[in-house]
């Protein structure tokens, strides 16, 4: 049995006749998978000897942070289609298809922190009115 091998054989499947378009490209594409397990392997090995762990436990950890990581995108990428995008917000029925969430789950996906992280990453203020700050009451 070899895990490393096995752990990276499902981490990087290859592709298979039929599934790269056009079908010329399919060598190119089998030898950039076999290209990418052969680092995936040799990253997952050295990161074994690194820190002495089972490698399936190294393996299921940096799916977890893959996955955290991709939730943290996802979470920024709705607070700018709402909080970021004009007078116009995207609509929330879009955004929960494209997302997998619910309407009302995307109300409730993102924070202050996200949308001030996507403040911080484009360099602007959020356009929604919802977190601006209220006008200063006129003097009498």
């Amino acid at each position: 049995m070899d895990l490393i091998g096995d752990l990276t054989a499902i981490r990087i499947p290859l592709p298979q006749p039929g599934d790269v378009t056009p079908a010329e490209l399919y060598p190119d594409a089998r030898e950039e998978a076999e290209q990418a397990r052969e680092n995936y392997a040799f990253a997952l090995g050295a990161q074994c000897d690194e820190v002495q762990e089972d490698p399936l436990l190294i393996a299921l950890g940096n799916a977890r942070a893959a996955r955290e990581a991709a939730d943290r995108e996802i979470r920024h990428l709705l607070a700018y289609g709402r909080e970021f995008h004009g007078d116009r917000p995207y609509k929330l029925e879009p955004l929960a298809q494209a997302s997998g969430l619910t309407p009302s789950g995307i109300r409730t996906a993102y924070g202050s922190s996200e949308i001030d992280s996507v403040a911080r990453g484009i360099g602007r203020r959020p356009d929604s009115r919802r977190f601006r700050p209220l006008a200063a009451p006129k003097a009498s």
